[in-house]
């Protein structure tokens, strides 16, 4: 290789490409970060709010002047994602290049301190979650009365939901893998709020509650 031609012309685009990588790389995990990102729903445990192949903004930015609050749709680390801190994992969370740790997606129904019971109503059939022991409204779900029988398994109370952790479930409570499976999140493993759906273009609409 011609050491004029390096140093002339090869040598200038290397660098250039480098520290245009190195850029793009940094803004994505500013971005990220700090602002919010674009996310497709996977499945149907959000429905009817949701559906799948949907395109939603999840951001960042409402977490460092509000606490999380009922009714807020988020993404967030479940329990049983092991969120490894090995550089290469924390870089993959950090700007999404193939990362392969499992996020949910499901809205915030117990706050930290709370009662919490989930009771079936033995006249009509329908469920109903019970905060502080009075009845939610939930207009939101799917159906009241397509729900998961209670198990000694599950997590449907009555418990006092802990400090620093939420009560999540899935707008289908007939299908959706929720806190009645898994139990408590905690609030360092939320990623952000999901407050708009922006594709298909039928169907955009604002998912912050009124």
């Amino acid at each position: 290789m011609n050491k004029e031609f390096y140093e002339q012309k090869l040598k200038p685009f290397l660098k250039e490409t480098v520290e245009t990588i190195v850029f793009v790389v940094v803004m994505v995990i500013i971005i990220k970060f700090f602002l919010g990102e674009i996310r497709w729903i996977p499945s149907g445990s959000m429905h009817p709010t949701l559906v799948e192949k949907d395109r939603i903004i999840v951001e960042r930015v409402s977490r460092f002047y509000r606490e999380p609050q009922r009714g807020d749709i988020m993404v967030f680390y479940p329990p049983m994602t092991e969120l490894s801190s090995n550089f290469v994992k924390v870089f993959e969370r950090l700007t999404g290049f193939f990362c392969s740790d499992i996020a949910f997606i499901k809205r915030i129904v117990g706050l930290p301190g709370e009662e919490f019971e989930i009771k079936k109503d033995p006249k009509d059939g329908a469920f109903y979650v019970y905060i502080n022991g009075k009845p939610l409204d939930e207009p939101y779900i799917k159906s009241k009365y397509d729900y998961n029988d209670c198990s000694e398994q599950m997590y449907c109370g009555p418990f006092v939901i802990p400090e620093g952790h939420y009560f999540m479930m899935g707008d289908n409570r007939g299908n959706s893998q929720d806190s009645r499976y898994w139990g408590f999140l905690a609030k360092e493993r939320i990623i952000g709020r999901a407050v708009t759906l922006v594709w298909p273009i039928n169907r955009i609409k604002s998912l912050i509650l009124k």
